[in-house]
């Protein structure tokens, strides 16, 4: 054989492989490489949808913290000034009741006062009967001399 036959039948050769090799092994690595290359595309895109949700629920979130900040600040502030009046209230019953016992112990001390000072007339009269008699040297009846010893009472 001479090398130009083989150089031909070598070249026949080279031009099956390559028919088969585009017939049948070509088109299974094409379709998997656009397969791959769809998948990262998907995948790409997913991405840049998760990273936008995420955007989306991170200011979602700091919304929701800002709304419940600004809530529990005003709930704060409710309920300092619910306790404030709450003390308010409380000073102000308390002085209430404070002024309410004064002015009832100053009656009971007025009452007694007066309870005293009936008690001491009685017994400045009785002392001044007692002295009387002891002077007089006999005994005053004290229902006779009723009108004598209230006017000398009130006197006291």
């Amino acid at each position: 054989m001479s090398i130009t036959s083989t150089l031909i039948i070598q070249m026949i050769v080279f031009l099956i492989l390559i028919w088969f090799t585009m017939k049948f092994v070509w088109p299974p690595i094409t379709a998997a490489l656009d397969e791959r290359a769809r998948k990262i595309a998907d995948g790409l895109s997913a991405a840049d949808k998760a990273k936008a949700e995420l955007a989306n629920a991170n200011k979602r979130v700091e919304e929701q913290l800002t709304a419940a900040r600004d809530d529990a600040a005003k709930r704060l502030a409710d309920a300092e000034r619910l306790a404030q009046q709450m003390i308010e209230e409380a000073k102000a019953k308390a002085s209430e009741e404070g002024a309410k016992i004064i002015a009832q112990a100053r009656a009971e001390a007025e009452q007694e006062a007066v309870k005293v000072r009936e008690a001491l007339r009685n017994q400045v009269a009785a002392l001044a009967v007692k002295g009387a008699e002891q002077i007089l040297r006999r005994e005053v009846n004290a229902g006779v001399h009723a009108d004598l010893l209230g006017r000398l009472k009130t006197e006291l």
